[in-house]
């Protein structure tokens, strides 16, 4: 009986060393898949990022090869640089106008899309039309409205040419004019373009991101509230946004995010630099101007660069801090 333990015990022994013989193999060959991704990170997204922190220390700009040490001399004109406090405020007015109606409407939906009681039928397709737009380019998607935004013969314009709607003035010499409307030369025009642009991309991911955080709930807890005479409004107030929170803050930071590095459909929108009267100007499309148009201030650029991750990071911060939930803290307390 004591040789057949021994037996069975040093054939588990020897069965377990083949095993880590073969995942210590598997390992080495493991490591050569992950190089390409290293290498291609530390080539194409680290050395990038040190390079830019660096260059905003200098005074590179132009055509110049030897860059000079400078301090914070381009951070101190950051401060001052009114243009760039206007870019922040413009950005922030963009996201905000497409960000709220976003998540509003999207919560909206995908609440009717996980309700089994109200029976709707082609859920899955709503979905993916939904989601469709998503999958499209930014710079594309820009290039499109501004066609169809044309002034003075796009499609739009004449659409409203046939409804009668027009721009009427009269000229100096007192004749009326009548002509279609130059979104792209109107301030509210141009912001509400870009905003519905950034509301049409990404409300159908919102969308889906909200449907899989009230997918994740349990069903209990609303057959609960039922039993408890919770209708509908209650329930949703009490169970589906408190418990839609973690999703709800990872959210606001990834829509943060996006919304900070807004460049492609403002800088192609409109005449590149954020016209009219810069008031589509954000941030990045400023950062863009200063450091690859004009005088070529890529030591200013960069400073940009860090301007806008510094606000990017301290307003995610704030969001994360904001919406912690208080309730275990107090219990500490």
């Amino acid at each position: 009986m004591a040789e057949n333990i021994k037996v069975s015990s040093s054939a588990t022994a020897v069965k377990g060393t083949k095993q880590l013989g073969s995942e210590a193999r598997l390992q080495k060959y493991g490591v050569f898949f992950v190089i390409p991704f290293i290498v291609i990170y530390l080539f194409f997204q680290l050395w990038p990022t040190i390079y830019t922190v660096l260059l905003a220390f200098t005074d590179l700009k132009g055509f110049a090869t030897k860059l000079h040490f400078v301090g914070l001399k381009n951070f101190a004109r950051l401060i001052h640089d009114k243009f760039f406090w206007g870019a922040i405020g413009n950005t922030f007015i963009m996201w905000l106008i497409n960000f709220i109606p976003q998540l509003g409407i999207a919560l909206l939906f995908a609440i009717w899309f996980t309700d089994p009681r109200m029976h709707l039928k082609c859920k899955n397709a709503f979905r993916a039309l939904f989601y469709m737009p998503n999958l499209l380019t930014a710079a594309s998607v820009a290039i499109l409205f501004r066609s169809l935004f044309g002034y003075p013969n796009g499609p739009i314009n004449q659409f409203l040419y046939n409804l009668g709607i027009q721009h009427v003035y009269t000229n100096e010499a007192g004749e009326i004019i009548r002509e279609g409307i130059n979104f792209f030369r109107s301030i509210p025009w141009s912001r509400g373009i870009v905003s519905f642009i950034q509301w049409w991309l990404w409300c159908g991911q919102t969308l889906i991101m909200l449907m899989a955080g009230i997918t994740s709930i349990s069903p209990s807890l609303y057959e609960s509230a039922v039993v408890d005479g919770a209708n509908q409004g209650q329930q949703t107030w009490y169970i589906t946004l408190p418990l839609l929170k973690p999703m709800m803050l990872y959210i606001l930071i990834t829509g943060l995010i996006g919304g900070m590095q807004l460049f492609e459909i403002p800088f192609l929108l409109t005449d590149m630099y954020g016209g009219p009267q810069n008031k589509i100007r954000t941030m990045v499309v400023y950062m863009y101007n200063q450091a690859f148009q004009g005088v070529n201030d890529y030591a200013y650029g960069s400073a940009i660069a860090m301007g806008v991750f510094i606000i990017t990071m301290v307003l995610s911060m704030f969001i994360y801090f904001f919406m912690q939930d208080r309730s275990d803290y107090g219990r500490k307390n």
